[in-house]
């Protein structure tokens, strides 16, 4: 590889890992800002600011999507709202490294989703790397003794599911193909906040916008602005930036490391004391979901070659889950 491109390569390396560093503190930072009661506000305030940003950079291609990319984007806004509320409830109730260790379970739930569709078997090293991320949650979950699984450990559980969900539907979903990742983001996202808004509507379902935003203090803005720019506009723009520069693949792998520092973020910062338990299960965590990981990666290069046309299967991308759900 030339000087020149070497260089440029770790060039854009930098801010998509900045980007998963960003990614690795919003679960302490929405945990900051976040209360029961003030979930679907802070839902609401956080991407209703991000929106206009994106529609306005993305308008010309907005306008250029069919009814049926629209109809398609809308579903996947649908999928993306509940994987939201189930994140923003679960950290809500859990600490901000079990959020983001037991949300990684994605990397593994999403090539075994695809096998399982596609009906083709995955080598034993793979399964064997998602039994050690199962087991690796299964410790962390217990801090410094045997207990129950807490609530909000179960919501991150379910949102790693629905993130699976998430990359499966985009994958195979014919009436997103060919629709740029802009506009296909920011009619999720829209399709989002509609959830969120119709659900703050409902008697009973927390605090408005409205009542939320008054009663926030300095702390409580700065956490809702970093959400909202750093870890979505800032998030998905990099991306869009480094894919044109470097591989989709590089940008998935350094994105993989959010993991890491959600659990380096929750520990120095948050505070989190997970005992001698929950620390063995965070380093079973990461070894799991980065050997599952690299496994798949390998088995999706292989399948790729084998077709002759250079492309990799449906489910490779950038990243895994896109920056639709972690906008």
């Amino acid at each position: 590889m030339p000087v020149t491109a070497a260089r440029s390569g770790r060039l854009a390396d930098l801010p998509v890992l900045l980007v998963a560093v960003v990614w690795g503190s919003s679960y302490l930072a929405a945990k900051g800002v976040t209360t029961e009661r003030t979930v679907l506000a802070v839902l609401v305030l956080r991407f209703a600011a991000a929106l206009p940003v994106l529609m306005a950079a993305g308008r010309r291609r907005l306008r250029a999507l069919s009814a049926v990319q629209l109809r398609g984007a809308g579903l996947l806004g649908l999928i993306l709202a509940g994987i939201f509320l189930l994140e923003t409830y679960g950290v809500v109730h859990t600490s901000a490294t079990n959020a983001g260790l037991i949300i990684s379970l994605t990397m593994v739930f999403t090539p075994l989703a695809e096998s399982a569709v596609r009906g083709t078997r995955l080598p034993g090293s793979f399964l064997a790397a998602a039994g050690l991320s199962v087991l690796g949650v299964a410790l962390l979950t217990q801090g410094a003794g045997f207990t129950a699984p807490t609530g909000g450990d179960l919501l991150m559980l379910g949102a790693a599911v629905a993130r699976t969900v998430h990359v499966l539907a985009m994958s195979r979903m014919e009436s997103v193909r060919g629709a740029d990742a802009l506009s296909l983001t920011t009619v999720q996202l829209g399709g989002a906040v509609l959830v969120f808004a119709a659900l703050v509507a409902l008697p009973g379902t927390g605090a408005s916008p409205w009542s939320a935003a008054a009663g926030f203090d300095g702390g409580d803005w700065l956490g809702l602005l970093y959400l909202a720019v750093f870890c979505t506009l800032f998030a998905f723009f990099v991306q869009m930036w480094a894919v044109r520069r470097t591989s989709p693949s590089r940008v998935s792998l350094l994105l993989g490391t959010e993991p890491v520092w959600a659990a380096a973020v929750g520990i120095a910062v948050g505070g989190d004391r997970p005992g001698l338990l929950g620390l063995l299960g965070a380093v079973l965590v990461l070894a799991g979901t980065a050997w599952g990981r690299s496994v798949a990666d390998r088995e999706r290069d292989v399948a790729g070659t084998g077709t002759g046309d250079g492309k990799a299967p449906a489910g490779g991308g950038v990243p895994e889950s896109g920056a639709m759900e972690r906008a």
